[in-house]
């Protein structure tokens, strides 16, 4: 695999505790950290940490809400990002869900797909040093321009679920940014992407339940199965990709608020196929069939399981080898 991401921060870890780690990730094989925004760390601080911590690793965000700040903040925030890392930058803009949008930040989460393309199209312009002043469906700019430009812009990338998002990735972005899917369902995606021209990148996050004993990387699955899909914008989503029926009793479970029912009535299968699991090399392996099925930027996600977070990035890298030599102890995977 020519790319190999890994999330960050890490779970379980103060941000300034990672630095030794991350300093290490290029030479265990890993090319590339990721930043998330949910409910931790904001997207653009890991990422200017790692890009003084490890001078040689892409960095990118998956994603930034195209809502939880204005446009011209996302401009400003990419730029200082790109400006420090030339040419190691990827910006991954997404809609977010509902969740984080309207009940956590209080912002309507109206007009998704307009929102995505109207920012996608905003920085495009803008990232070039040219003053915007543009009246978008969703939003307008006034006399906008940055004033300190960076020497590479940063790649632009859409997180993406159905088609018309995977479409607008496609035409107006570099690529798209995927998630919550099997090896399998890569194969019904991406062409959605590849319609809108040749070189695409396809950024998977994929999560990874580090643990060779099955009861136990289950357990911790289907609590994240659950905290994910029972989210409108990922139940719709799986409904498209066919999943209706098999989720379908944990979706009920949940809307009459048992949890644990609602956590027990995903079936194994269905926890196999979207979270990775087993020995490092079988968890390499599975990574391996995303890769297969078109995925061109791994992303492995970190859930959190008994053991040294920091063993297991080390027991997880492509370079297993050059991870066991500098491992401080045998990891807990």
């Amino acid at each position: 695999m020519d790319s190999y991401g890994l999330t960050i921060p890490l779970g379980g870890l103060a941000l300034h505790a990672q630095r030794e780690l991350i300093a290490e990730l290029a030479g265990l094989g890993y090319t590339d950290v990721w930043s998330a925004e949910a409910g931790g760390a904001d997207a653009f601080t890991p990422l200017a940490l790692a890009s003084a911590w490890a001078p040689t690793l892409r960095l990118g965000t998956a994603i930034v809400p195209a809502f939880t700040r204005g446009a011209a903040t996302i401009a400003q925030s990419a730029a200082a990002l790109a400006d420090a890392a030339p040419g190691r930058v990827a910006i991954g803009i997404g809609s977010s869900s509902d969740v984080i949008v309207q009940r956590w930040n209080g912002i309507p989460f109206e007009r998704p797909y307009e929102r995505v393309r109207d920012v996608v199209r905003f920085l495009r312009v803008a990232l070039t040093g040219a003053k915007v002043s543009q009246e978008y469906e969703t939003f307008t700019v006034d006399g906008f321009r940055l004033l300190q430009v960076p020497e590479v812009a940063p790649r632009l990338l859409i997180a993406a679920l159905r088609p018309g998002m995977l479409g607008l990735a496609g035409r107006e972005a570099d690529g798209a940014i995927i998630n919550w899917l099997s090896a399998e369902d890569v194969r019904t995606v991406t062409p959605y992407v590849h319609q809108g021209g040749p070189g695409k990148e396809i950024v998977a996050r994929i999560f990874v339940a580090p643990s060779a004993d099955p009861a136990v990387a289950r357990a911790v699955a289907r609590a994240a199965i659950a905290g994910y899909l029972t989210v409108p914008v990922y139940r719709t989503f799986h409904e498209w990709l066919g999943r209706g029926d098999v989720l379908g009793p944990m979706w009920r479970a949940w809307e009459a608020g048992d949890r644990r029912a609602a956590t027990t009535a995903i079936p194994d299968d269905v926890v196999d196929s979207l979270v990775v699991h087993g020995s490092p090399e079988e968890c390499r392996e599975h990574v391996r069939r995303y890769v297969e099925a078109g995925v061109t930027t791994p992303v492995l996600a970190l859930l959190p399981v008994d053991g040294d977070v920091r063993d297991q990035v080390r027991a997880l890298a492509p370079s297993p080898a050059r991870a066991a030599r500098r491992a401080p102890s045998s990891p807990s995977i």
